[in-house]
């Protein structure tokens, strides 16, 4: 009992320590290039689209979960396998990344896939450019985010900067290992065109500032 008393008298078991003020400034979040990835301080206007560019009896390639910001779109390049892929079928690494400047043949395992605009302006997942810094690469650019899955569900985050131009945005693709040969696929930039107009940027202030 008089523990008790004298721990309820002298301190709180957790108080707080006490803290002298720095005067520091707030951390400001710094977006990538545009041709990079989506800014950081924009909630993108959202394009309800389901895509399917190809499918076979194995297996599906799909486009889902497309986003529009201001200056390009994002979407989720979504694989679908029927069946577990046999031994020799066996994606991994191909499905997240391949080099052709390393020299090698492009393994049949490895899924193409690119955009096209209206204008004939495409980029696809064989580019290989430098991102060198401040400089600028010309578009279009279709950069590969995160992702990931394994087995028979695979989905990768995909960036295209910049927004299309109107009329038909064209999604293509061939993935020899799965019997798929090169399919093609197009929609109506207007619906990505309209949704970037929806995004809707949260601190305004810092691109007035210059920051991003």
């Amino acid at each position: 009992m008089w523990i008790k008393d004298w721990y309820s008298v002298a301190m709180s078991f957790f108080e707080s320590p006490l803290i002298t003020p720095t005067g520091f400034a707030p951390a400001v979040v710094m977006s990538p290039p545009a041709w990079v990835g989506p800014p950081l301080d924009v909630l993108p206007g959202v394009v309800p689209v389901e895509l399917v560019i190809a499918r076979s009896d194995q297996t599906v390639v799909a486009v889902t979960g497309m986003r529009a910001y201001p200056m390009g779109f994002g979407f989720t390049l979504s694989l679908r396998l029927r069946h577990l892929p046999t031994r020799q079928q066996h994606q991994f690494p191909y499905l997240l990344d391949y080099d052709p400047s390393e020299g090698h043949p492009m393994p049949d395992e490895f899924p193409r896939f690119g955009v096209q605009f209206a204008d004939g302006g495409k980029a696809t997942n064989l580019d290989r450019r430098p991102f060198t810094d401040g400089e600028e690469l010309a578009p279009p650019v279709l950069t590969q985010g995160g992702g990931g899955g394994g087995g028979q569900i695979w989905d990768m985050e995909q960036w295209v900067w910049p927004l299309p131009p109107p009329g038909p945005l064209a999604f293509v693709c061939e993935w020899p290992v799965r019997g798929i040969t090169e399919s093609r696929t197009e929609i109506d930039a207007r619906s990505i065109l309209e949704a970037a107009e929806r995004a809707v940027t949260l601190w305004p202030d810092d691109h007035d500032s210059g920051r991003s």
